[in-house]
């Protein structure tokens, strides 16, 4: 039923959002150099590594780690790439992903490749055998400030609650929590 819903909602959304997710990729090109989307190496279901999309907000030459580790994030923002994460707009390419099977819209984010630590806790628990989701319950209980401890003890949770109304619940809330820019950052 899972996928079905992931197939189908994927496919609504696409149809629905085509009109802004073009607008967004003419913004982009218009205001900064290089591509639209940028695809990242990111770990998926039993930790083999995949290229996941998202609307480019950093410049080209930004260094290949996550954004909190970067010693300045705001000298590497394009001119709009600060809008698109604080509204999640740059994570709607990752619908496409979804629409292949390789995401799902509820599950545990997907890892960076290199971010080792979140990668083996999660290995540890058995966490790497659920495909990773467009949210989860880390993106409505803190984001940016929960720690990689805590993002994998949500995982573990929903790992073990996963139901399909479970997941509707989680896509509700993340819906309030994205309109509102919660937990967001950077």
């Amino acid at each position: 039923m899972k996928r079905v819903f992931d197939f189908l909602f994927s496919i609504l959304l696409l149809l629905i959002l085509s009109i802004p997710m073009i607008i967004i990729g003419l913004l982009i090109k218009a205001t900064s150099r290089g591509s639209i989307i940028f695809w990242s190496d990111r770990v998926g279901v039993n930790n083999c590594l995949f290229k996941m999309p998202k609307y480019r907000t950093m410049e080209v030459n930004t260094p290949d780690v996550a954004t909190h580790l970067l010693h300045t994030p705001e000298n590497y923002y394009t001119p709009i790439g600060r809008l698109l994460r604080g509204s999640s707009l740059d994570e709607l390419p990752q619908l496409w992903t979804i629409l292949s099977g390789k995401m799902s819209f509820v599950g545990p984010r997907p890892a960076l490749h290199n971010q080792n630590d979140l990668i083996q806790l999660r290995t540890n628990y058995g966490i790497q055998k659920i495909k990773p989701g467009l949210t989860g319950l880390a993106q409505i209980n803190g984001r940016d400030e929960l720690s990689t401890e805590e993002k994998v003890n949500l995982d573990k949770e929903y790992m073990i609650n996963r139901t399909f109304m479970y997941d509707l619940r989680v896509i509700a809330l993340t819906l309030i929590k994205s309109l509102r820019s919660e937990g967001i950052t950077h």
